[in-house]
């Protein structure tokens, strides 16, 4: 084990930052209106009587973006815990093709860790839990044979949040968030906190640029649709949103016959 530099560390999410926003900028650069209507639910927003043009496309892409940031934060985040293992416990993060799902292995005196990295606490459904149970055992049953000798643990660890019941799935597995999970890579406890003040390198700058092409896209997006979906009086025409989300195409058909 190796003490970690904070400076380090501090460098690495600085160089970093930008990748985190530049894909942001991205992914709201290459969107397409029909992308953002056809992925959000008409019912929704008509029971939130909302009326205007503008006030539907910022709520459909208001809720789209917030899903895309929370995955492209998540991978960054990922990458800062790697980073810190690394220079901590010389851990590394391994083949996608032997070891599914783990993002982290290092070892510490006889043990061995193997670690999956989720954002948050709540990050998955009862089946997305049990597929990351079994990438636990895969690479549990792989690495015992190279590592007879070692104790195998597997971790999943969370950026955020809270757990106080570490041991899951009568110890199949531990979970560690927050400030317990960026311990465990590093063992600094106040990591959790060392690490928030540079996430805000260049921030403002950043952030102006995005505000910028989300301004554009708003104008944008808000014209093509009142041309494509309002009525001539200007009232949005929620039967046609409906059609374009829910309709049956043309190449399928209905696969009952259940109307007698």
């Amino acid at each position: 084990m190796k003490k970690l530099n904070l400076d380090d560390v501090t460098a690495y999410v600085e160089e970093h930052i930008g990748t985190f926003h530049n894909n942001r900028l991205e992914k709201l650069e290459k969107l397409r209106l029909l992308t953002v209507l056809k992925r959000k639910n008409p019912y929704l927003f008509k029971a939130k009587n909302i009326l205007t043009a503008e006030g539907l496309i910022r709520s459909i892409l208001d809720a789209y973006l917030s899903s895309q940031e929370e995955t492209l934060f998540g991978d960054f985040l990922e990458g800062v815990a790697i980073f810190v293992c690394e220079q901590v416990y010389a851990g590394y993060k391994p083949s996608t093709d032997e070891f599914e799902g783990i993002d982290a292995i290092f070892q510490h005196h006889e043990r061995l860790f193997i670690v999956e990295i989720k954002s948050g606490p709540n990050w998955g459904n009862s089946s997305q839990i049990g597929k990351m149970i079994i990438n636990f055992d895969n690479a549990r049953t792989i690495l015992q044979e190279q590592h007879s000798t070692l104790e195998i643990i597997a971790v999943n660890g969370c950026s955020y949040g809270r757990d106080a019941n570490h041991s899951k799935r009568d110890g199949r597995y531990w979970k560690l968030c927050g400030q317990d999970f960026w311990r465990f890579i590093s063992g600094n406890d106040d990591l959790y906190m060392g690490i928030i003040e540079p996430l805000g390198h260049r921030a403002k700058q950043q952030d102006e640029n995005f505000q910028e092409a989300y301004a554009k896209i708003i104008n944008r997006f808000t014209l093509q649709f009142a041309q494509e979906y309002c009525l001539p009086d200007g009232a949005i025409d929620w039967e046609k949103l409906v059609q374009l989300v829910s309709q049956r195409t043309d190449r399928t058909t209905y696969p009952f016959n259940n109307e007698d």
